[in-house]
């Protein structure tokens, strides 16, 4: 029989779960409504939405956000696209625009830039000038309705109702739910009835966090993401992130005949979801003979891509090779060993934006595409030079 004290502390982890399902139900339903009047007293500042000045009191998070992806999710590749559309279009901007530019006033601002067929300039930090342009600004989490919420303190405390009137903006509201992995899932989780391949949606982050030992373990999007409250959400595009989220080890085999038998293992050790979790990632897992001057020994390559792979078109599921948390890859190496390889070397890279240069590329064959060809050229090159080398190990070959 479970001890009767037990039943009370469940119950109030039960309310405090309804509560923030309640907050956050609320606080993501799309698409976000306008902020409305500013409360007298605020000034032009304290008003804004603008990341810049909200930085202007919160200074480390404006900075790391400066660097963060959530800065560019605006970038040329999705603007490229929307300066094609009709700007009364306003339901087809919001497919994208939902979770990459949220706010109601960005909404406004990007038709604004629609009909005028001219791309917003950077300002003085280099990001964009338009509120829209800017992506996942401050706001697109903290300010509903012109009043601004966010984590309790570090301490757990929250400002009380004489402290609200002391402070910016009338203080801020306290909810544990800006540390709950469903407040991620409000843009990193498709809904059951959304876009599926195979069976499987689109985009299922949260429910392969939630069916892992990392969500069994407590461990949230935010506590990965944005270690420390750093507002920094590095992923897919950061070399160490990647690295620290997967472990290598190596067979040797026997090196010494006449075919070469080796192994790499890639196991995700460390990745609360999908290694990638999504479509537009490649990751290729290789093994090759190099000869005295490094260079790779033709015919000598054997790879495996670890991606979900699709069509341009989304139309279909070619092969999903991705790792599962805790899920692990074995390369095997089986080839007759070439007369000039000295060693052998095992590798694994990682393409970002595969998906996306792959889409570029088909768009700037399109010659209806006008508006957009500047801007989509320039995210072609991003994401053709977003590439880089998470594994590398070299192993010298004995003497035949």
């Amino acid at each position: 029989m479970p001890p009767i004290i037990a039943a009370p502390a469940a119950a109030a982890a039960s309310s405090d779960q309804a509560a923030i399902a309640t907050f956050l139900d609320r606080h993501w339903a799309r698409p976000l409504a306008a902020q409305g009047r500013v409360p007298d007293g605020f000034s032009a500042v304290e008003a804004s939405l603008a990341p810049a000045d909200c930085g202007s009191c919160h200074v480390e998070q404006y900075r790391d956000w400066q660097t963060a992806l959530h800065a560019r999710a605006m970038g040329p590749g999705l603007m490229g696209q929307l300066v094609e559309m009709d700007p009364a279009a306003r339901e087809q901007h919001q497919e994208c625009i939902r979770c990459h530019a949220p706010l109601a006033e960005q909404a406004d601002a990007l038709v604004a830039e629609i009909a005028a067929a001219k791309p917003a300039s950077p300002g003085k930090t280099g990001l964009p000038s338009s509120l829209h342009a800017q992506g996942v600004v401050c706001a697109a989490c903290h300010v509903r309705s012109q009043q601004r919420s966010g984590p309790p303190r570090r301490d757990r405390s929250a400002p009380d109702a004489m402290q609200q009137a002391l402070l910016p903006h009338a203080g801020f509201v306290a909810t544990t739910a800006f540390e709950d992995s469903r407040f991620c899932s409000a843009c990193h989780q498709f809904q059951p009835d959304e876009y599926a391949l195979n069976g499987k949606l689109l985009e299922n982050t949260y429910e392969e966090w939630k069916s892992s030992r990392h969500a069994r373990e407590g461990r949230s999007c935010q506590s990965c993401h944005m270690p420390e409250r750093r507002h920094l959400w590095r992923g897919i595009h950061d070399p160490e992130m990647v690295r620290s989220g997967v472990d290598f080890a190596i067979e040797n085999g026997d090196l010494r005949g006449a075919v070469v038998h080796a192994v790499l293992h890639v196991r995700n050790s460390g990745t609360g979801h999908y290694f990638p979790t999504y479509v537009t990632p490649r990751l290729i897992a290789e093994i090759e003979q190099l000869a005295s001057d490094g260079l790779a020994v033709p015919g000598t390559r054997v790879e495996h891509v670890i991606q979900r792979q699709v069509p341009l078109d989304l139309g279909s599921e070619i092969a999903d090779t991705r790792l599962p948390p805790d899920g692990e890859l074995r390369l095997l190496y089986e080839r007759p060993r070439h007369r000039a390889a000295v060693a052998l070397v095992y590798r694994l890279r990682a393409e970002p934006d595969e998906f996306y240069a792959r889409f570029y590329r088909a768009l700037l064959a399109d010659d209806s595409i006008a508006k957009g060809r500047r801007l989509l050229r320039t995210a072609l090159e991003q994401a053709e030079s977003s590439a880089f080398v998470v594994y590398e190990e070299r192993r010298e070959l004995p003497e035949p």
